[in-house]
């Protein structure tokens, strides 16, 4: 590496800044598909982007999709000892475990007779659009580890996040938006919180990290010029910075400063992109109804329009975050509460890709970060602790079979026992739907080629595949 001191980085990395306004300026000049890396994608994509329904806080299967007879007759008693010792309990370790009962009802819909819950109504009329997965299993138990675990394939901190993977490997086909974004909206009990690492680029150059917008007020910090700042002004300015960068960049080179080059284009180009985007006055009014979206709001139901947006501009990897499924106590009350300001929107954005022909080559994953526990939790309203040894996850759209049901838990949801896929597995069959090989799909560092699902072994789902 050149050595570079942290006055001359400063100084060429504002100098550079200038050379990308102005690349943005005279127009577009950067292949932003994967050019950048031509060796991609390795075979026939089903899917061109990702669209990522983190319900955040872990959702119950067994108030949603993992329907168990026995436990509603076991409901009060003891659980039994063979399911829970030695298991990862959260925090109900040292307390009297009791079983619980299914808090609503099930029901078969679909040709295909999925049984979802009462609880998701919309939902169930999409039951032969998606494929249900009752058999996953992770392997971190508290909330922070087990986002980073579902976004990284491990519980390093640093790693990059699945999106940044994609983004890398794929690029974006937008040329004025980020091909990775993100957006969050909160609504239920204890809505965790979400770090800005969960979409880093980790090792990977920063240009690939995601990028929050706010899903109210502006959507992304300074997108517009100060006031009394004119076009023709900026442009002048940055042409003689520009000037001045490619001078200095004779004598010093940075690797980083393509990364903070690229950046600095792309946040130009969005000053006009982005106000486009969130500007929803060109839908109309049978859209908004259909999602129940107020724009502006920062709901999910907004999310979930802008999701579909942001796909129709070439976005490759849309990460959407609903804060307030951690349901410890009161679960019928926020189980009501969560899939009141999620499952419709869901169910619209599913109906709004495929009426517009774009659910063919999108992939939408449904799922939290882990599940809940059989056992009773809660002195007040009945809830339910974290569990990582079984829960449910649906896809749907890029080559998913619809009406698919794969996978199962024991009689009591407890454990995994049937086609168990790990997390790994799931992104391995995201990276197989997108066109990328999960052995040889892999970044170099500190002398390991490094891949989003590890050196262990992973499995594509391929029974739930077309």
């Amino acid at each position: 590496m050149n050595p570079i001191t942290r006055r001359a980085f400063l100084s060429q990395t504002g100098l550079g800044l200038g050379s990308a306004a102005l690349a943005s300026l005279m127009g577009p000049t950067t292949a932003f598909a994967s050019a950048s890396n031509p060796q991609l994608p390795q075979f026939a994509a089903k899917a061109k982007r990702v669209i990522f329904l983190c319900m955040a806080g872990g959702p119950s299967h067994l108030e949603t999709f993992d329907f168990k007879p026995d436990l509603n007759k076991l409901d009060g008693k003891a659980m039994p000892e063979s399911f829970t010792r030695g298991q990862p309990i959260a925090q109900l370790q040292g307390e009297e475990l009791k079983v619980l009962g299914h808090q609503t009802e099930f029901r078969r819909y679909g040709q295909s007779g999925q049984l979802i819950s009462d609880y998701l109504p919309w939902t169930a009329k999409m039951a032969d659009d998606i494929a249900i997965v009752r058999s996953m299993v992770t392997e971190q138990i508290n909330h922070d580890p087990a986002h980073t675990f579902m976004n990284t394939g491990t519980a390093i901190s640093g790693r990059p996040s699945m999106g940044s993977w994609i983004n890398y490997g794929l690029g974006s086909e937008s040329e004025d938006l980020p091909g990775f974004v993100v957006l969050t909206s909160v609504g239920g009990r204890n809505p965790q919180p979400i770090a800005s690492r969960q979409w880093s680029s980790g090792f990977l150059p920063s240009r690939y990290q995601g990028v929050e917008f706010n899903a109210s007020g502006d959507p992304v910090h300074y997108v517009s010029n100060p006031k009394g700042v004119l076009p023709h002004q900026q442009a002048a300015l940055v042409k003689a910075i520009g000037q001045l960068d490619r001078k200095r960049n004779q004598a010093v080179h940075n690797p980083e400063i393509d990364t903070r080059i690229a950046a600095y284009e792309m946040a130009f180009r969005m000053q006009t992109s982005v106000p486009g985007l969130m500007d929803v006055s060109d839908e109309p009014q049978s859209v908004l109804d259909l999602y129940g979206a107020t724009p502006g709001d920062g709901t999910y139901a907004s999310n979930c329009l802008l999701a579909r947006r942001l796909a129709e501009r070439g976005v490759r990897f849309i990460h959407l975050y609903h804060r307030g499924w951690d349901h410890h106590g009161d679960l019928k009350k926020y189980m009501d509460i969560c899939c009141g300001l999620t499952d419709r929107p869901t169910w619209a954005l599913l109906t709004d890709l495929k009426r517009r022909g774009m659910l063919d080559d999108t992939l939408v994953i449904w799922g939290g970060e882990f599940g809940r526990t059989p056992m009773f939790q809660g002195k007040g309203g009945a809830g339910r602790d974290h569990h990582i040894k079984g829960f449910s996850m649906w896809l749907a759209g890029g080559g998913i079979k619809g009406g698919t049901s794969y996978g199962s838990t024991d009689e009591l949801g407890y454990n995994a026992v049937k086609d168990v896929v790990h997390v790994r597995d799931l992104h391995a069959t995201m990276l197989h739907q997108l066109g990328l090989d999960r052995n040889g799909f892999s970044f170099p560092f500190q002398g390991l080629d490094m891949k989003l699902t590890g050196v262990e072994a992973s499995k594509v789902i391929k029974p739930i595949l077309v």
